[in-house]
């Protein structure tokens, strides 16, 4: 599905955009029927009021309350609120807003329209909004169809979004973009050199696979979009419990945030050579699984002691960080579902990113702030870089003791990336347990609006 802005028409309907503590003031110049019938209504500007004044034909215009500052700052697009009270019609934004208020809000409306009906017939938000002036729409819109891509892709079960599954909606994307794609298969995985992703997945009825696309100019900036592509945890022999396995469709949440990041990009004609990377898996049990205690040797000819089997995306994605550190890109990021300990630490709306450039640090917050999606720099702590070295091999998927857990996983992918000067790691949730403005329940597109904002700046360089 996807979400658009509506054409513009004389008929549309004003918004007006009122913060509580302008409200005094708007009442000096608002009609005195729209006056009479906020004050009657009990409408003050709190954050997230929505009223509609009546016309003799229908509605004369939408009052949107904006809260107060501290309000505001405790949230993020908030003009889903209007977005999904509103009654059917078309609107456009009169007044209250500036023009970055203008896009946040633009974006924030177009976002609460998704709606996940594969399963069940859900009813989408009738209301539809003018793009506001000096908003480009094109760009938005773009956003929106990579963000509802990503959500699509978390929110289907493992029954229908297993490694075939996933495979096929990526050679679908590179199709509709014109992208090469290839696909390493089985036990080609060991011919090509990819031991530990074949390890993982081997166990499922849905062989492991390499997924690798490839588009743009090749004299274009290189940017490496390397995803996490567990369909299915399970924990392998070091099985879940029952509770922890209720959200692992969502595994793969990392390929499918790289494949929406990937079409924002591709969609809007970005000046960049893009590649995009996904190992895909089923974290399964059965005869073959792999074990508590086995040494597997990475691509990379590291070798790892598997002393949990639920640790398993570090080790698809050290294999697949190895491949794309060979070309050396200009930027490898890597988007991964990877610890509770991120969640712990940070809570599941903001994500905690990894990365050793200072600047590159500096421009992913800027970028994150400005788009709002929000992230957190966290520390490639040397110091923890024994809780990842055993005796047995040379690295540790599991450190006992649970400490740092966000940190070492950090840590152990960086052991991966030794060419590439700009590598950056996030720790992503994927998901949001709640509905909140523009974002329902279910899948999260986390991390991408932040990704893109720094992708198109670096490209116009």
């Amino acid at each position: 599905m996807s979400a658009t802005f509506a054409t513009s028409t004389d008929a549309a309907i004003p918004i007006d955009v009122i913060a509580s503590d302008t409200f005094d003031q708007f009442t000096k110049h608002a009609p005195a029927q729209t006056v009479a019938w906020a004050k009657a209504n009990g409408f003050t500007g709190k954050l997230g009021e929505v009223l509609c004044v009546p016309s003799d034909d229908g509605i004369a215009r939408a009052l949107v309350g904006w809260g107060t500052s501290a309000k505001r700052a405790r949230g993020r697009l908030h003009m889903g609120h209007a977005a999904v009270k509103l009654p059917a019609g078309v609107y456009e934004i009169a007044s209250g807003l500036n023009g970055a208020e203008k896009e946040e809000a633009a974006l924030a409306w177009l976002l609460s329209g998704y709606v996940f009906d594969r399963y069940k017939k859900k009813s989408a938000p009738k209301a539809r909004l003018v793009a506001p002036n000096g908003v480009d729409a094109a760009r938005l819109e773009a956003i929106v169809a990579g963000d509802f891509l990503t959500r699509d892709l978390i929110n289907t079960p493992a029954s229908d979004m297993g490694p075939e599954m996933l495979e096929a909606a990526f050679l679908k994307l590179a199709r509709d973009y014109g992208a090469k794609a290839d696909v390493v298969l089985g036990d080609d995985l060991l011919v090509h050199n990819f031991p530990m992703i074949h390890a993982v997945g081997r166990a499922s009825d849905q062989a492991p696979r390499l997924l690798d696309m490839v588009w743009g100019k090749p004299t274009d900036p290189k940017i490496t979009l390397v995803g996490k592509g567990v369909c299915f945890d399970t924990g392998g022999l070091n099985i879940k419990p029952g509770a922890s396995m209720g959200l692992m469709k969502k595994d793969m949440g990392g390929a499918a945030t790289v494949l929406g990041l990937a079409q924002m990009i591709m969609s809007l004609g970005l000046a960049v050579r893009l590649r995009v990377i996904v190992p895909a898996v089923e974290n399964s049990i059965s005869a073959g699984a792999f074990r508590p205690q086995d040494v597997l040797t990475s691509r990379k000819g590291l070798t790892v002691e598997i002393n949990n089997t639920d640790a398993e995306g570090r080790l698809v994605l050290a294999d697949a960080l190895a491949l794309a550190d060979e070309e050396e890109p200009d930027l490898l990021v890597c988007k991964a579902t990877l610890t509770g300990a991120a969640r712990v630490a940070l809570g599941p709306d903001v994500m905690p990113f990894y990365t050793d450039g200072d600047d590159l640090a500096d421009e992913l917050t800027a970028a994150g702030t400005a788009v709002a999606d929000p992230l957190w720099r966290m520390p490639f702590w040397d110091a923890y870089e024994e809780m990842i070295e055993p005796d047995v091999a040379d690295l540790d998927n599991a450190p006992a003791g649970g400490f740092g857990g966000s940190i070492t996983a950090a840590l152990f992918l960086r052991r991966f990336v030794e060419k590439t000067a700009n590598f950056v790691h996030l720790d992503i949730y994927g998901w949001t347990p709640s509905a909140k403005p523009g974002r329902t329940k279910g899948g999260a597109c986390m991390s991408a609006r932040a990704m893109l904002q720094l992708v198109e700046t670096r490209a116009a360089k």
